[in-house]
């Protein structure tokens, strides 16, 4: 297996190929990631997303699976949403329902101007949002659906849905607590 080291302040590790700002969803040997890129941020957003509550959502509309995420202090609209592009992968890249065996996902916060990491939080999973997401990876691995059908079914799922529909309609929730760490003990 191999391991990525991410460390807050250095270059984010692994390649983004899309610039914007938004979410990506991957899955990979390091296991479940959310990977939020911003191009503005303070220190306020960067609490938010690395000790604020948050939610998590899967959905999945014609075959295409979407993470869902509503960031306190980040976010005043409320949900956003990212797919899963396992179907953009090659053979070979194409993670496995092994990358999934803990019941984690990672969250990384990164300037999207300097592809640096801000940000990094682990958040560990229900077992019901873990179970949905391994039944729904598999799935997305045994599919037919071309690259280009799924570009295609994307831009029509976003014309008929905004994030908030979709989380009306989620197959799983997760809240995520406030983690603000204890200060140390001073003698």
């Amino acid at each position: 297996m191999d391991y990525t080291n991410f460390q807050v302040g250095e270059k984010f590790p692994l390649p983004i190929h899309n610039q914007g700002d938004g979410g990506l969803f991957q899955i990979d040997s390091n296991g479940a990631m959310f990977i939020l890129q911003l191009s503005r941020t303070d220190v306020i957003a960067v609490e938010a997303f690395r000790t604020g509550a948050m939610e998590l959502a899967l959905y999945e509309e014609d075959g295409i699976v979407f993470l869902l995420y509503k960031i306190d202090g980040i976010f005043k609209e409320g949900w956003g949403d990212c797919p899963l592009g396992i179907h953009l992968l090659p053979p070979g890249l194409k993670p496995c329902i092994a990358d999934l065996e803990e019941p984690v996902m990672h969250l990384y916060l990164v300037d999207t101007n300097l592809q640096i990491l801000l940000a990094q939080r682990t958040v560990t999973l229900d077992k019901s949002f873990h179970e949905m997401l391994q039944k729904k990876v598999q799935e997305q691995l045994e599919s037919s659906l071309s690259p280009g059908g799924f570009v295609n079914t994307l831009q029509k799922i976003w014309k008929k849905r905004t994030s908030k529909a979709m989380s009306d309609r989620a197959l799983a929730k997760q809240k995520v607590e406030l983690n603000i760490p204890a200060p140390p003990v001073m003698n």
